[in-house]
């Protein structure tokens, strides 16, 4: 019998879509085992200062198809030392929880692990960034959302930049990582992108347009990650403006558009299941661990491996954009 009476879940870091459907699933599951629930408004921060709610089966209808967090979300300085993280699991203990799901990325987890080392507070975790750079999953929660947000964006800047035979140079989020702009520019038919993972992906953009230009094609859809090298999208469209006297460029910025809006169906299904998983597994004794999905099967990584590993870009795709382009 597990001795897990009460379960706390928090969301934490940057919101993501499917957020809401995590939190759905860890409730209704943990309802389903006879298990209490508690929910910890903005994250480790909450934690500290005992924003801590019981939740039931109700507490989390018609919430699935909602964006964002209803658990809200916030930095937590005061987590990073011991006194803090003191704080927070006197809190718990107070609520009377044994157990956590953290809903979140890197730095949710680096601070689950350590507070599981320094508290024995058995904590699952779920991927949750629109980022997809977590190590231990093929998709993190809300990654889909965000990737086709940003992609009906492109869309329409396109069909702006045929008919002005400009070229557009459109940012997405990404500071570490390039899997939205990849895959983004990939499926808007993106002529080049610029991603924080290849090195001279400037240069080769250089050399494509110069052959566009000289074919005589005078638009074109760049897409860049915020943290490539070269730098954000107003700079390196500067850049160009410096070595093309004879083109007429445009700049959007995505910006945080991407974070919110009504979470996909494959975020939502990935969530539930994840959810749902995570509640199983800390009543069957698993703690320290992300749960995520690799060949459409659960998966499950030490919270060290999550932190410490990278995910590498498919280069076959990164081929693609240069043939279809």
């Amino acid at each position: 019998m597990s001795e897990i009476k009460k379960i706390g879940v928090f969301t934490s870091g940057g919101d993501a879509p499917g957020m809401n459907a995590a939190i759905r699933a860890v409730v209704r599951c943990a309802v389903h085992n006879n298990v209490k629930v508690a929910g910890i408004r903005r994250g480790y921060e909450g934690m500290i200062d005992g924003e801590i709610q019981d939740l039931t089966a109700r507490s989390v209808a018609n919430i699935i198809q909602r964006g964002g967090t209803m658990l809200k979300s916030a930095r937590s300085k005061r987590f990073r030392t011991a006194e803090g993280r003191q704080l927070a699991f006197d809190q718990l203990k107070k609520h009377n929880i044994d157990a956590l799901v953290a809903i979140g990325g890197n730095g949710t987890f680096t601070g689950a692990n350590i507070f599981l080392q320094e508290h024995q507070i058995p904590t699952i975790g779920l991927p949750g960034t629109i980022d997809n750079d977590l190590f231990g999953t093929d998709f993190t929660i809300g990654y889909d959302t965000a990737l086709n947000t940003a992609v009906e964006a492109i869309d329409k800047i396109r069909d702006t930049a045929h008919a002005h035979d400009r070229i557009f140079f459109i940012e997405v989020m990404g500071r570490d990582a390039g899997y939205i702009a990849l895959n983004s520019g990939l499926a808007g038919g993106a002529e080049s992108i610029l991603i924080p993972e290849i090195d001279d992906d400037f240069e080769h953009m250089i050399d494509k347009l110069e052959g566009a230009l000289n074919r005589g094609k005078l638009f074109s859809i760049i897409v860049v990650a915020e943290g490539d090298k070269a730098g954000g999208a107003f700079k390196i469209a500067e850049k160009v403006n410096e070595q093309f006297d004879n083109i007429e460029t445009r700049v959007t910025i995505l910006g945080h558009i991407q974070r919110g809006g009504n979470p996909s169906c494959n975020d939502r299904v990935l969530a539930s299941r994840l959810g749902v998983a995570a509640v199983n597994e800390l009543l069957a004794g698993r703690k320290n661990e992300m749960i995520g999905l690799v060949n459409n099967q659960l998966a499950f990584t030490s919270f060290n491996d999550a932190i410490k590993g990278s995910q590498s870009i498919n280069k076959e795709l990164v081929d693609l954009i240069d043939i279809l382009s």
